[in-house]
């Protein structure tokens, strides 16, 4: 199976390039975000754990979280593979996963980082604020949201290196050029 980890800082292009990977792949897309939204919607018993921490502003445990995704990963039976979005955000959920992938005798096939400058990412996230609306994309709180991303995954890019599943992708320039690169990164891994 095709087993993919996406990283990229808000505005880096992850969310269109992990549509293309889908699609071009036929393999499934996993955001944790969306994966515990549904869980919550669908009354599951790790839907109303889930509800519990988020009511109370507290970050679900990392068991927690690999729970729902073996969950969702085993009701994939049929699936060519996952892209991961969102997850892992810590070295211990990037174990864990790592461990829960190996119990279904799978593995991460490759960590894409999808990199772009500072500067081009506030353009991008200031100009998407200013079309969508959204009161989250504004400097103060794009900058507060870089801060937070750079500090929680440089480990972790430095984990994946050790792991020799890092392959770093300019996510700066033509759309169909990043596009591309990823591509080739996924062919390369995935034909070791």
């Amino acid at each position: 199976m095709l087993n993919i980890v996406i990283f990229g800082a808000p505005g880096s292009g992850k969310g269109t390039q992990s549509e293309r990977i889908v699609e071009k792949y036929g393999i499934n897309h996993i955001s944790t975000g969306d994966v515990l939204r549904a869980e919550i919607k669908a009354g599951t018993e790790l839907g109303k754990t889930a509800k519990g921490y988020i009511d109370q502003g507290q970050l679900l445990p990392d068991e927690l979280i690999i729970d729902i995704l073996a969950s969702t990963l085993d009701g994939l039976k049929d699936s060519k593979g996952v892209i991961f979005d969102g997850f892992p955000r810590t070295i211990a959920q990037a174990d864990a996963l790592k461990k829960m992938l190996a119990e279904r005798k799978q593995a991460v096939t490759v960590m894409l980082d999808l990199e772009v400058p500072e500067d081009e990412l506030m353009k991008r996230l200031i100009l998407r604020g200013q079309q969508s609306g959204r009161a989250d994309d504004n400097e103060e709180t794009i900058r507060k949201r870089l801060t937070v991303y750079h500090s929680q995954t440089a480990p972790l890019i430095d984990w994946y290196k050790q792991e020799g599943l890092y392959t770093h992708i300019n996510g700066l320039g033509e759309l169909e050029r990043i596009t591309e690169d990823i591509c080739k990164a996924i062919d390369q891994a995935y034909n070791k």
